[in-house]
């Protein structure tokens, strides 16, 4: 039996889940991917954990040691991980020029679309905002 994936966690997501720079985002960060290791409902992006390495271990006020960030990226192999490949990068593409939004941000609702799931939970784009058929919500919208 195949679980089913309830949503795409974006970068900034993951990112909160290790920095602790804003305690409330991180508490709920923090929830959310002990929930998806629990539950295997949350699927990334070849591009997210990309983007997390480098950013956890060269972007954040207390960087990860590459070892923990590398055991971190690990870890979040055992969840749904849509990888990136030229067709993605075309769709990502039209997405973005309809849009108008980032060819990175694009590239994360087109990987959603791919998991299959209809919704990302992500703080860089509009929450509410569907884009062709993918939903975006900010998971720290009413953090403090």
């Amino acid at each position: 039996m195949s679980v089913e994936i309830e949503a795409f966690l974006d970068t900034n997501v993951l990112v909160h889940a290790v920095a602790i720079q804003h305690r409330a985002k991180h508490e709920t960060a923090a929830r959310l991917v002990r929930r998806g290791f629990e539950e295997g409902c949350f699927a990334v992006s070849t591009q997210v954990l990309l983007e997390l390495y480098v950013t956890v271990t060269r972007k954040i006020s207390a960087p990860l040691e590459d070892r923990d960030a590398l055991r971190l990226v690990r870890a979040l192999r055992t969840w749904r991980v849509v990888a990136a490949d030229g067709q993605l990068v075309e769709d990502a593409a039209v997405l973005a020029q309809r849009f108008k939004i980032s060819l990175w941000d694009a590239a994360i609702l087109e990987g959603a679309r791919r998991a299959p799931c209809p919704l990302v939970l992500s703080e860089d784009l509009a929450h509410g905002q569907d884009y062709a058929g993918v939903r975006v919500e900010n998971p720290f919208r009413n953090a403090r």
